[in-house]
């Protein structure tokens, strides 16, 4: 796992724990030419504090809007997919290059255990799994193996976070 999103989830952590509201965003899936790939996160606290990154700077411009301007609800579903680039207006709007589109999960965190939990298997370098429902937005960690990759299948997001092999030498 990248710093960068070590640093994401511990801010969640921390933030919650804190009694702050926090939502995450997750890239789920991609097309086209993207800035960031599959499993970027980004979190947003409810006073428009933002960590990590999810596009090289305009789809997190339009999160805190959506934020500011209650789009984003702290009642409803736990989980929402989001899509941006949908068109080529869109696209040039938001700024993701050769008209390139990008969906996002937008994941209200409640109880911090999952993230506790993972962040403690990720130090203790354990390869961990974990499993989003969308429709109810429980989570699931499982052991994963240095071989897993991301997958979303329009109901589950299975994210793999650890240590892995990033550069071989030879």
């Amino acid at each position: 796992m990248d710093s960068a999103d070590l640093n994401v989830l511990r801010s969640v952590l921390e933030w919650r724990r804190a009694g702050q509201r926090v939502v995450l965003f997750s890239v789920v899936q991609t097309w086209g030419t993207a800035p960031r790939a599959p499993g970027a996160m980004l979190a947003l606290r409810e006073d428009g504090v933002v960590i990590g990154s999810v596009s090289g700077g305009c789809v997190e411009d339009d999160l805190i809007a959506r934020l500011h301007d209650g789009r984003i609800a702290s009642d409803g579903p736990p989980v929402q997919l989001i899509t941006y680039g949908v068109t080529r207006e869109e696209a040039a709007r938001f700024g993701l290059p050769c008209g390139g589109t990008l969906r996002l999960t937008e994941e209200r965190v409640g109880d911090p255990a999952w993230v506790a939990e993972l962040l403690a298997r990720c130090e203790a370098h354990e390869i961990v799994a974990r499993e989003l429902n969308i429709a109810t937005g429980e989570v699931l960690l499982t052991p994963a193996s240095p071989a897993d990759s991301l997958q979303f299948d329009g109901q589950t997001l299975r994210a793999i976070y650890g240590p892995r092999w990033r550069l071989l030498l030879i």
